[in-house]
């Protein structure tokens, strides 16, 4: 099963808006998007935009 599957995702971006999606899920959180990338900066975590859009 590919990562993403289990949340009805077809294709295997994660977006910022799906992870805090998640770890809102996960961990009872409420965050903005600008927070969880930040979040994920302080933890050694790359945010990077796609060359091309998904099909």
């Amino acid at each position: 099963m590919p990562k993403g599957a289990s949340y009805d995702w077809q294709d295997r971006c994660w977006t910022l808006g799906r992870i805090k999606t998640v770890v809102g899920r996960r961990f009872h959180l409420i965050c903005t998007i600008q927070g969880m990338r930040r979040l994920l900066m302080r933890n050694g975590r790359c945010c990077k935009i796609p060359a091309c859009p998904a099909m």
